[in-house]
């Protein structure tokens, strides 16, 4: 089954026929919120809103383990995240719709593995290729399919956050090979790989990182909320060919 993780900008699918919710306690405590499961042209799907359907939940405190734990507890076996990234690349420009191939990790303190117990042995996973290929190319077929750029590879670097970056840090990531900042693509993404779970994420360019573009001198936050409405209406019927050309 398919499921869709939801971030800043999309609380909730509107396409979705509403089905039922289902409030859960993992292992490692409450997800972000009830799962919702529903039907998109017909084909069951289950949403996620990663920040809380009422967007209360900072992203270093939001708890990914029990997120990815639930969906794969109720079967779903493909995760697509949708998460809003400042552009550093010149071409990544706002409302620009993004699928990342590769992740670097800034982030720190995170609950970042389900083998973090001394009862089992060392378990390394393999993250060279951190997404999911096939789903990938699903997602880039279903973009095309209804007329909609989806820009293809990128490098997503993931900060700590809630606070944004500035310039310097940047200019830094620019360095290191970052196209994209946002600060949610980890732990989800390796807790997907551990849990054995197709994973691919759509980034919604929300604005010009610090230093870049219209941001030069300062993130204009007055005018993402803008952005994001007008993109997010894209990712919509995006997601609603790719549950139609989905096949788990």
């Amino acid at each position: 089954m398919l499921a869709i993780i939801g971030g800043s900008g999309l609380t909730q699918l509107v396409n979705m026929e509403l089905t039922k919710r289902l409030v859960m306690r993992t292992p490692y405590g409450e997800p972000s919120g009830a799962l919702t499961f529903g039907r998109i042209r017909g084909k069951e799907v289950i949403f996620l809103a990663r920040h809380g359907y009422a967007h209360t939940i900072p992203p270093h405190d939001v708890n990914y383990r029990a997120n990815i734990w639930a969906l794969s507890s109720q079967n779903a076996n493909h995760i697509v995240s949708i998460a809003s990234v400042g552009g550093i690349r010149s071409d990544l420009v706002p409302g620009s719709l993004v699928i990342p191939d590769q992740i670097i990790d800034y982030t720190h303190g995170r609950q970042s593995t389900f083998f973090d117990t001394r009862d089992k042995p060392v378990t390394h996973t393999d993250f060279t290729e951190p997404y999911c290929e096939p789903l990938r190319q699903q997602c880039i077929r279903a973009a095309e399919a209804c007329g909609r750029r989806l820009i293809e590879g990128g490098v997503y670097a993931a900060t700590q956050g809630p606070r944004l970056e500035s310039a310097a840090e940047i200019n830094r990531m620019e360095r290191d090979g970052a196209d994209m900042v946002g600060m949610t693509g980890m732990p989800e993404a390796i807790l997907a790989r551990e849990a054995e779970l197709c994973y691919a994420a759509i980034a919604v360019v929300a604005n010009y990182a610090a230093g870049r573009g219209s941001s030069a001198h300062g993130v204009r936050l007055e005018e993402v909320n803008a952005v994001l409405k007008a993109a997010m209406e894209q990712v919509r019927i995006i997601i609603e060919n790719l549950v139609e050309i989905h096949d788990d």
